[in-house]
């Protein structure tokens, strides 16, 4: 019999199984707090009884995460993971600090299915999806490795938010319960390609996190381009879920827009870019193209990245270059895994 998944549960679901044990319901508060705690086994529930911790270790699995390697930016400070999982897979996180605090960068699938040619997390496809608790335990280790408390959470990393739809939305719940890490759900990005049909559903929970869209591209030919996804949602159809997600949340939409040198850098695409937003409550967030080997892409000079910035601001459209972190550990999504897949997770690692 396949054992559950109780760190992705909540407090009720809890409760519901342990009244099918015939505990008392005090006890589901004490284990929910156990498990948002970050606890690895039953055993560390000192105020559990033996026998109860005896059955759940027969029925139950507490979901982890452990540390494969671990770069740290000799430039910054920020903290790349690699981490494997039960089933040997691997996936990525990334700790960044600023001055309001830390960030983490989790993943939310094993590889991605979305194929965008400037990213390296779907060059092997999608494996498979992250569960809740997988989510929420890349950042428990890294606030545990490094003894901090994580404050900010960007739901970036590998694999498509909205193509894991039920898991995203349960690790909202869990990783903002007060009982548990407390991230305020303002804290948190979460960042999707553009799965339409996925921001219609988002709408419906009306929750007050930042929709972070990777639009890359100011027309269908260069965006089609660069990502399959517009190949089945265009830009129109993008931007008026965009508009109608706008309307229900008031929430402000972040456009990414990484910037790559002759391919939507120029005047004309900072021009076409502002026309295309105009009417929607949002900020463009330019990240200069990161180089992945898998591809030729290179980043615009530092001149020609400002000028682009300062054409969007000209136009009405607030916008800004995004910092570059961990610049010397390949701090960008995928490229870590890739490697360790190929057998090559050693190199250059300090």
């Amino acid at each position: 019999m396949a054992k559950t998944d109780i760190k992705s549960m909540n407090e009720a679901e809890i409760s519901s199984l342990l009244a099918e044990m015939g505990q008392p319901k005090f006890r589901a508060g004490q284990l929910f707090k156990w498990l948002q705690s970050g606890v690895g086994s039953f055993d560390e529930m000192t105020n559990i009884p033996k026998n109860l911790r005896e059955k759940l270790n027969e029925s139950c699995y507490i979901a982890d995460v452990k540390i494969e390697r671990k770069l740290v930016s000799q430039i910054d400070g920020t903290v790349k993971y690699l981490y494997k999982l039960y089933d040997g897979e691997y996936i990525e996180s990334v700790l960044m600090k600023y001055e309001h605090g830390y960030t983490v960068c989790i993943s939310t699938q094993v590889g991605c299915r979305m194929g965008c040619s400037f990213c390296a997390s779907g060059l092997c496809g999608l494996k498979r999806n992250l569960t809740a608790s997988e989510m929420l335990s890349q950042i428990m280790v890294a606030a545990k490795d490094n003894n901090i408390r994580v404050s900010n959470v960007v739901m970036m990393g590998m694999g498509e938010p909205l193509d894991n739809f039920s898991n995203s939305i349960r690790f909202l719940e869990l990783v903002s319960n007060e009982k548990g890490l407390g991230i305020g759900l303002r804290h948190i990005s979460l960042s999707t390609s553009g799965v339409v049909s996925g921001i219609e559903r988002l709408k419906e929970y009306n929750l007050p996190i930042t929709l972070s869209i990777s639009l890359h591209a100011p027309n269908d030919e260069i965006r089609s381009s660069m990502m399959k996804v517009n190949k089945r949602w265009n830009i129109d159809a993008l931007l008026e879920a965009c508009k109608e997600y706008q309307k229900v949340t008031t929430r402000r939409i972040s456009f990414e827009y990484a910037l790559i040198e002759g391919v939507n850098d120029s005047e004309r695409c900072a021009d076409e870019l502002a026309k295309r937003l105009k009417g929607i409550m949002c900020h463009v967030n330019l990240i200069p193209a990161n180089p992945v080997k898998e591809n030729t892409f290179k980043k615009p000079d530092k001149t020609r990245i400002l000028k682009f910035r300062q054409l969007l601001e000209d136009r009405g459209v607030n916008a800004t270059v995004r910092r570059t972190l961990g610049a010397d550990i390949e701090a960008s999504c995928g490229q870590l895994r890739n490697r360790a897949k190929e057998g090559d997770i050693n190199a250059n690692i300090q």
